[in-house]
């Protein structure tokens, strides 16, 4: 090839080279540069095109790319707006092109066929990106997977026949979509059901993805979605029994539910679903609360769950399915947070399928007011996601986009989006007066007709008799009557299957947790051997080498030591255990060491993966820098594997609130409203160290208020022993509980903050006594956690035997049987005191006052900081001021 004056032959070489592999990797002047040079090259026997003609060959390349580029934006895909006909950069002059060009044969590059005329290439590329289907696809960088695509769009023209039986099981589904929410309508009016109605070819999409699914092995899918037409799902997917459904709308009770229940549009539902050529595929839908988007990660971590027991490429059998609103999916950061977990090594699922259902409003406000993007999807193009974009009334087209979404989603294990553009034919809800916000909107909306007849009408012009059109949709009537004069149906609830071996209520009382002293020393011993040829970080060498002593000497076992030998106990008992968050293979505070890095190659180990047995596992994954969607992840895997100790830690308690959603409607309600427990435990390190207002609280407080019913455990252990027996016990209890737990940050070092061998053969103690002899005591201090360590460092200096102490190690549930007993022991003590290091408004005082009254017969005195409106002080100075304050308080002279 010629050299252009001045440049380097190898840049340009190295372009052209680039250039073959993908046009649009150069500059505009260079792919018309190449495209004439190879055209001349190339002609068919040999001949040169003239200039004129190569510049109109290298024009229809650059008019193919923008067709696959940008024909989204002449796509037909709303319902409500006319259909766009042209774009100037889609137009034939935009390339110096003109209709004379029209019926010209050319030689494009990357096209379905080696040549062809024009007029031929823009019909496909306006029937193929332009018509009921608009695919954003060009922001892949990988030109395979574009290549993938295009290939399965271009030549079927992203519109493949349908046969006879599957266009009539489309109009099937339709019709059972639309005839449910009428009977709804009918039937129980006034009620909130949030209609699908203007959204129906959603059902026949998703009948589509379950049946692509187990044509490609699934045997597991798991879905998550908000309220909008989630009754239609589980009728229509899932089969969820009609009678039982009717039951809910008449709330007629007899449903044998145990706890608070929730409203019918969030409830979950699961059963195997045999299809016609007698496949058998796992369905189900997660419970969710009204938060939108806030479940998308539990599906997630529901789905891992199966994975990882179901064994290596199970990531293609087992399949998450979000179906999201246009509005939630571009105004919730969740999503974005979800998406970012999808290629994570700890977090992925083998690629999710999105379904949008756009219907071109978030209750009342408009997309110009809820996003900044032109599309609700775009925020998914972080991940490089194709995005389909389809036409609400084209129920074949949506069809199509769902097999060809899950075949994408089986070849390259990503996330795919599929977004059905249609409108909302009622209100928010069934009571909500839309014209208020919308007249214009819904002035076009009442007058279509629902989508069942429009696709009927067209299979009647196609010859499909009307009489059975109509004998289908007599059916589904007769279906729906029938049931409605029916009682429900038995189904399946929370505590069956895997669950069966678990208690429902909580079972207060001691559980053997202990370990004796040989398995103990053998499993030291074990943790601190280094492969041959593996060189740690000095410093960590020496820990691990110092952890092997202590247990050695039966004395000095710190917290990162105990907490590392209850999971190797439970690893050797045959236990899986899952522990996740920011920074959790080291620890926060560089305690921990879970993984270990060669100085010299960087290859890792983990000394507990050699504990494991019975095919237990330890995974200890760096979560990305997020609270919400990573602590929802870790719910779902809980909730899906009740017989793995699952950990998520956060890397300072504060941030916890990152989380609340989670915490508050999945953690602490889930089982309640729900039926579905979780034995998931949470690591808070929490305590007053003078670092300020967003590194000192895990807030107490906060989940003391979601207490109630024992439907979770909160703890503020003081000792390394204490943490081994809570972690040990979580798996020994005959029930599942989530377990909340402040844990440490300078005891992590502190001199006095170590346990003894033997302490490790024991079990968790709720309530720990100590200080003066019983007869001696004067004063009764009662406080838990860190606070101790400062009144008995106060305590030995100044050689108070007149001072009792008592920790309370679990505050819920709280046993004021044990409290009780303790106090007992100290009749003497006339002063008793609640210490605590936050404020008065903040830690466990608002909550255990109470229950003090009682035990006392009046309320104990309070000592601690004031009522604040933030956790902490920012100074140290003033930290410290504040610490010797409660503790010279707490141990002042006089009664």
């Amino acid at each position: 090839m010629s050299i252009l004056p001045g440049a380097d032959p190898e840049f340009i070489e190295s372009l052209y080279l680039r250039w073959r592999d993908d046009p649009a990797a150069v500059s505009p002047q260079w792919h018309a540069f190449f495209s004439g040079y190879e055209l001349g090259r190339g002609m068919p026997g040999g001949e040169t095109l003239s200039p004129e003609l190569a510049a109109k060959q290298s024009a229809v390349d650059s008019l193919i790319y923008r067709y696959r580029d940008l024909g989204h934006l002449l796509a037909c895909t709303d319902p409500l707006s006319p259909c766009k006909l042209e774009h100037p950069l889609l137009a034939l002059d935009h390339y110096d092109l003109d209709e004379r060009d029209l019926d010209r044969t050319f030689h494009p590059r990357r096209y379905v066929k080696k040549e062809a005329t024009l007029r031929e290439i823009l019909d496909t590329l306006r029937e193929t990106y332009c018509r009921s289907v608009g695919v954003e696809f060009m922001h892949i960088q990988d030109p395979s997977v574009r290549s993938w695509l295009m290939e399965r769009m271009e030549p079927v023209r992203n519109r493949p026949t349908f046969s006879r039986e599957e266009k009539l099981n489309i109009l099937g589904k339709l019709q059972e979509a639309a005839l449910f929410e009428e009977f709804l309508h009918r039937k129980f009016q006034g009620q909130k059901r949030f209609s699908l109605e203007g959204g129906e070819t959603l059902i026949p999409l998703l009948d589509a993805v379950v049946e692509r699914a187990a044509e490609h092995g699934g045997t597991d899918l798991i879905l998550g979605m908000a309220h909008r037409g989630r009754l239609n799902v589980l009728a229509n997917i899932l089969g969820k029994p009609l009678e039982n459904i009717f039951a809910e709308f008449a709330d007629n009770g007899g449903l044998g539910f145990v706890g608070d229940g929730d409203v019918k549009y969030h409830k979950g539902f699961s059963r195997d679903r045999e299809l016609t050529d007698g496949r058998v595929i796992h369905l189900t839908m997660a419970f969710n609360p009204s938060h939108l988007e806030a479940v998308d990660p539990v599906v997630e971590g529901k789905c891992r769950a199966r994975q990882d027991v179901a064994g290596p490429g199970s990531d293609k059998r087992v399949l998450p399915l979000l179906i999201h609103g246009d509005a939630a999916f571009a105004g919730q950061g969740v999503v974005a947070e979800t998406l970012n977990l999808s290629q994570l090594e700890g977090y992925r699922t083998g690629g999710t399928l999105h379904v949008v259902i756009n219907n071109q409003i978030g209750f009342t406000t408009l997309p110009a007011d809820a996003r900044s993007s032109l599309y609700a999807t775009d925020v998914a193009k972080m991940v490089a996601a194709p995005v389909f974009h389809v036409h609400g009334e084209d129920p074949e087209a949506a069809v199509h986009v769902a097999r060809l979404a899950l075949d994408y989603r089986q070849a390259f294990g990503a996330d795919v989006v599929v977004e059905i553009i249609c409108y909302r034919r009622h209100g928010h809800n069934e009571g909500d007066e839309p014209y208020f916000t919308q007249p214009a909107m819904y002035s076009l909306i009442k007058d279509r007709p629902p989508v069942h007849e429009v696709y009927a009408a067209r299979l009647a012009e196609e010859g499909i008799g009307r009489e059975e059109i109509a004998a289908r949709s007599a059916e589904m009537t007769r279906r729906l009557d029938a049931a409605l004069g029916s009682p429900p149906r038995p189904v399946p609830g929370g505590f069956e299957g895997k669950w069966e071996q678990y208690r429902r209520d909580y079972a207060p009382g001691p559980v053997e947790t202990g370990v004796s002293r040989d398995v103990l020393q053998d499993l030291a011993f074990r943790l601190a051997v280094i492969p041959d040829g593996f060189t740690p970080h000095p410093k960590v060498a020496a820990l691990l080498a110092k952890r092997r002593e202590a247990v050695e000497r039966g004395e000095g076992i710190d917290w990162g030591s105990a907490e590392t030998l209850a999971y190797a106990t439970l690893l050797a008992e045959g236990v899986s255990i899952r522990l996740s968050g920011e920074d959790t293979r080291r620890g926060t505070f560089g305690h921990r060491h879970a993984v270990l890095h060669d100085m010299a190659t960087d290859a890792s180990f983990v000394p507990l993966a050699g504990t494991a047995t019975n095919g237990a596992s330890f995974q200890a994954w760096d979560s990305m820098l997020s609270e919400f969607a990573v602590l929802g992840f870790e719910y779902g895997y809980s909730v899906e594997a009740p017989e793995a100790l699952v950990i998520w830690e956060a890397q300072f308690g504060d941030f916890a609130n990152g989380a609340q959603v989670i915490i508050d409607q999945f953690i602490a309600g889930g089982e309640s409203k729900w039926q579905r427990v979780s034995g998931l435990v949470l690591l808070l390190p929490h305590g007053y160290e003078g670092q300020g207002a967003e590194h000192s609280s895990a807030r107490i407080e906060r989940f003391l208020q979601l207490c109630a019913d024992n439907n979770m455990q909160v703890a503020y252990p003081s000792t390394p022993a204490q943490l081994f027996h809570l972690l040990r016990r979580q798996m020994k209890q005959p029930f599942r509980k989530p377990l909340v737990v402040f844990s440490p940050k300078s005891l992590l070092r502190h001199p006095q903050c170590v346990s003894r061998l033997e302490e490790l053969q024991g079990m968790f103690r709720e309530v720990i006594v100590g200080g003066a002899a019983p007869e001696k005591a004067r004063r009764l201090l009662l406080c838990t956690g860190k606070i101790y360590y400062d009144l008995l460092e106060r305590v030995e200096k100044d050689g108070r035997e007149d001072v009792a102490i008592v920790r309370v190690e679990q505050l819920y549930p709280l046993r004021t049987d044990l409290l009780g007993e303790a106090v007992e022991r100290f009749p003497e003590a006339k002063d008793v005191a609640w210490v605590q290091e936050e404020p008065r408004n903040m830690g466990a005082w608002s909550f255990i006052r109470s229950p003090l009254a009682e035990i006392f017969g009046a309320e104990p005195r309070y000592v601690g900081r004031q009522e604040n409106d933030v956790p902490a002080v920012g100074s140290h100075r003033l930290h410290g001021e504040e610490q010797e304050r409660i503790v010279v308080e707490a141990l002042r002279s006089g009664p």
